[in-house]
This record gives structure tokens, C-alpha cells and sequence, in this order.
């Protein structure tokens, strides 16, 4: 007798279909598993035997072959262990399963019970472009899976409801999800932070084109508290972008109420973490902090204390907003458009050019501690700033400064400005203008070109930096909502690099 369900198997982001095929003969009882399962793979057959006998149905002594098909594809995850247990029960001629047009996803309890499973809503995507249109899915996916409008998503808890609602003797009603925003209370706000308004015009900036931004200064100057409060005055995701990132924590496991991430992620790996957790890596190739950064914001706090082969894997991403990961088992592909957001002391002792305290630290010490942010690193990083401590006046004054949601209005305007001056182009920010478009977008009259030239040969400034002081000055002129780039436009953004000079510069 041969039978044959239908499930997915991941690769990256991109599911594959997978026939669960088997063949049951006359023979001592065995079961043999082909098809490059992997581990979880071959051990869902020990938890679908007892699964089944548990759900009160018989399983079959005889010699049973299940083949997963296509054989050259590797399959892992535990989603497969419903297709398995529904291809046996196919076989029992009383239970009369016979429509064979669901995709079943969902891990088995030895009691029957049907599991969460990691990756539900990028399998769905890629099954519903196959041209799929029903899934059954574990019931604590039913939220993730449901936001696809175009198929049906029929959630269930057990094994025993599976085969009743295929049976046509119990209804499951479908989950019917919808995009919606719910307003967002952050805990923090921008309206913390006393004084420093140079660092918060330049976090505005940076919000506006989704600029990458580091900021030096010492201890208790308020690098951090800004960087922490960035997201407050970030524009919530659209529906495509919300889509991309929920798909990746959905097959990291990170999804924490299983339905869609609206809010731009927030990522800020401790500077002991190793390049494979930082880009993705393993076995079998998993999202790193850049990826579940998608669309949001990597912090990296203490920058010079992360090893400099770490720092030195972000500069190929930066660039091309994705990431390749190569392994004997898979090649897979990871979105990593995020923003880049660096905070770090001068030197060791974190007072170098302090106007409050000593720097105990020698110019070798200095440079030593420096050097492992390389100029290529800092190259591909559009707003550098150099902070000072606050003094008492500000600190301890009454006054509040302007809140996250009053700069958030402001930002996404300016997006609202870029989205009409890109709409027939492949990008989206001012920070992504290629350098074929720049004179189009980001034209200089005679003085702002001399201004330019000036600040081009004193700070030896490269193509690239050359490239993203234009690209800022446009972002700034968006701000103040003006046409075209002014004088000031040009010193203000050239300003937002001279700290790179300063403590990098020969």
C-alpha cells in the first residue's frame, strides 16, 4: 500500500516542498526512514509511534518505508512529525483520510499533542507561492501564520483533532488574522536626556535616512541613554517590512507572542559575542544579531572592546544589506538591512580630551586602543560624533527637553519626503543614493561646492566619506525642509565627521 502527505523543509528563509511518501508491505515490523532526514528528523519516528498508539489509534506491524521526498534535499526540524503521522494513519482503511490537499506542519508529544515549531510563517509564504492554500498548523503558530490573508490556516492541539476534522466529524475554525498597529508605549524617551541637543539633532538625522552613526565621548556623557532611546523616534514597520523581520525570529524561535513584529528591532550584542553569533552560522545556518536586526537598529556598545575580526565581518553586509553563509550542509542567504549604531570611549581609561577629569592613558595606549576600528569600518559609517560631558547646570535643571514623539512626527515626515522622491527607484533613504544619483539629488551651488573642497583635502576624506557627507547634508536640508543643500547644510554635515579626523586621523 503507498500513500503520501505533504509538508515543508527550510533552507534559510526559503521553504522547500516536501513529500512524506510510504510504502507498507508484508514483513517483520520495521521502519525505515530515507531521504537526508537529520537528527529531529530521524527521531520523530520513535515520538509519531507513540503519538499515534497514545491518540488511540493502532500502528501498523508491518514493514513500513517512508521516503522523503526529494532525496538530494536535507530535511530538518520537527514540522515533519505531523506529515509522518498522517501518512501512516492514511493507510487505516476506517479512518478514511483521503484528502490529500494540506500542508501539515507541527511537531508531536509522545501524548499527541501538536507542538509550536520554529519557522511556521516563512514555511506558509514559501508553500502559498507554490500555489498551496491549506495548512494545518500547531494552535500557538495560528497567530504568525494567520497574517497571510490569501490561504487557510486551520490551527490544531492534537493529533486525535486532526484526523476528527478530517474525518468531517468536528469543525476547526480558521484563523483569520489582520495587520494592525497597536500604540506603542516605549518606557524610555528622548526627553530624559539633559542637554546634549548636538548628539540628539544628530540622532534625529540618523533616524530620518536610516543613517549608521557613532558617537565618542566619555563615560556618562549620554552615548548610551541616546542609543537607547533611537527606537522611540522611529516610524513603525509597514506591512512588508514587518513581514520579513517576523520571518526571521519566526525560524530563530524568537517569536514571543507569535504574532507580527510591527516595531523596528532593537539588537545590542555584549562585546564578548564571536563573529558567527554576530553574522549567523551553525550546522545548519541560523539568523545572527545583523539579521534579527533587519529593518531596526544593531547597537554595539564599547565598540573597541570587540575583537577586530569581529568588527571587521560587518563591512560586506553594511554594503550590501544581506548576508551569504556558506557551510558543507547549506548556503543560505539572510537579509541584514539594519542601522548601525556605535558608542565608545576615546581611549582605556575613557577620559582622553575629557574637560572634567585626568586622562591617565599614553598616546601609544591611545592609538593601540583605537586601532581596532579600522578606517574601511569607520568609512561605511555615515555620522560621526564627539560628545562632552554634561555640566550641572544642565543636568540638574527642571527643565524637559523635546519628547520621542514630538521627533518622531519630524522623522517621518522626512521619510514621507524620501518615500515621494524615490518612489521609482530601488532604494528608500537618502543614505542609500548611489553615486550615479547624487548629483541629482544632491546638487551644490558655488559656494557650499568650495566649503566642500576645503574640508576634502584638510580631513584627506575618501570617495565613500566624500560620497556620505553630500548624502547627510541632503537629510539635513529635508529636516529644515528646504529644497536645495545650503552653506549650512554642507558645514553641519561636515562637522558629523570631523571627529573621525580627530582621534583617527594621521
Amino acid at each position: 500500500m503507498y500513500t503520501c502527505t505533504k509538508t515543508c523543509a527550510l533552507t534559510g528563509l526559503n521553504g522547500h516542498e516536501v513529500q512524506v511518501e510510504l510504502d507498507m508491505a508484508n514483513g517483520l515490523p520495521k521502519v525505515t526512514l530515507i531521504g537526508l532526514a537529520e537528527g529531529a528528523v530521524r527521531e520523530s519516528i520513535e515520538r509519531v509511534r507513540s503519538a499515534i498508539k497514545n491518540s488511540g489509534y493502532s500502528f501498523p506491524r508491518k514493514k513500513l518505508t517512508i521516503n522523503l521526498a526529494p532525496a538530494d534535499l536535507r530535511k530538518d526540524g520537527t514540522q515533519l512529525d505531523l506529515a509522518i503521522a498522517m501518512a501512516i494513519l492514511s493507510l487505516d482503511e476506517e479512518l478514511k483520510l483521503e484528502d490529500n490537499s494540506y500542508i501539515y506542519l507541527g511537531e508531536l508529544s509522545l501524548d499527541g499533542k501538536v507542538n509550536k515549531i520554529a519557522g511556521a510563517l516563512p514555511m506558509v509564504i514559501s508553500m502559498r507561492e507554490k500555489g498551496f492554500r491549506k495548512f494545518i498548523v500547531p494552535y500557538e503558530n495560528r497567530k504568525e501564520c494567520s497574517i497571510i490573508s490569501d490561504v487557510e490556516i486551520y490551527p490544531v492541539k492534537s493529533l486525535e483533532e486532526v484526523v476528527s476534522f478530517l474525518q468531517g466529524s468536528i469543525e476547526i475554525e480558521r484563523s483569520v488574522g489582520e495587520f494592525f498597529r497597536e500604540k506603542v508605549k516605549h518606557e524610555l524617551d528622548f526627553s530624559d536626556i539633559k542637554g546634549q541637543e548636538n548628539l540628539k539633532r544628530a540622532m534625529e538625522i540618523a533616524a530620518c535616512a536610516k543613517s549608521n552613526i557613532l558617537i565618542i565621548g566619555s563615560p556618562g556623557s549620554g552615548k548610551t541613554m541616546a542609543a537607547k532611546r533611537l527606537p522611540t523616534i522611529l516610524p513603525p514597520l509597514d506591512f512588508e517590512e514587518a513581514i520579513e523581520v517576523t520571518k526571521i525570529y519566526s525560524i530563530s524561535g524568537l517569536l514571543e507572542d507569535n504574532s507580527l513584529i510591527t516595531v523596528p528591532p532593537f539588537r545590542s550584542p555584549h562585546h564578548t559575542a564571536s563573529a558567527v553569533s554576530l553574522i549567523g552560522g551553525g550546522r545548519i545556518p541560523k539568523p545572527g544579531e545583523i539579521s534579527l536586526a533587519h529593518n531596526g537598529i544593531l547597537f554595539l556598545d564599547e565598540l573597541p572592546e570587540f575583537s577586530k575580526s569581529v568588527l571587521e565581518v560587518l563591512r560586506q553586509p553594511m554594503e550590501s544589506k544581506e548576508i551569504n553563509i556558506s557551510r558543507a550542509n547549506a548556503n543560505v542567504k539572510y537579509p541584514a538591512d539594519f542601522q548601525l549604531v556605535c558608542a565608545l570611549n576615546p581611549c582605556p581609561c575613557g577620559y582622553h580630551n575629557s574637560k572634567n577629569h585626568e586622562c591617565t592613558c599614553s598616546p601609544y595606549e591611545i592609538s593601540r586602543y583605537l586601532s581596532k576600528i579600522s578606517h574601511p569600518l569607520l568609512d561605511r559609517i555615515d555620522i560621526h560624533l564627539e560628545v562632552e560631558e554634561v555640566d550641572y547646570k544642565e543636568i540638574s535643571s527642571d527643565r524637559s527637553g523635546e519628547s520621542s514623539s514630538d521627533i518622531r512626527k519630524r522623522v517621518e515626515n522626512v521619510r514621507e519626503i524620501q518615500k515621494e522622491r524615490f518612489k521609482d527607484k530601488t532604494y528608500k533613504y537618502n543614505s542609500e543614493i548611489p553615486e550615479k544619483d547624487l548629483k541629482k539629488y544632491c546638487n551644490l551651488d558655488e559656494n557650499s561646492k568650495r566649503i566642500l573642497e576645503f574640508a576634502f583635502k584638510k580631513y584627506a576624506m575618501s570617495a565613500r566619506t566624500y560620497n556620505k557627507v553630500l548624502k547627510t547634508a541632503r537629510t539635513i536640508a529635508d529636516l529644515d525642509g528646504k529644497d536645495n543643500i545650503t552653506e549650512d547644510h554642507i558645514l553641519e554635515s561636515i562637522q558629523y565627521r570631523s571627529a573621525d579626523n580627530k582621534f583617527w586621523g594621521d
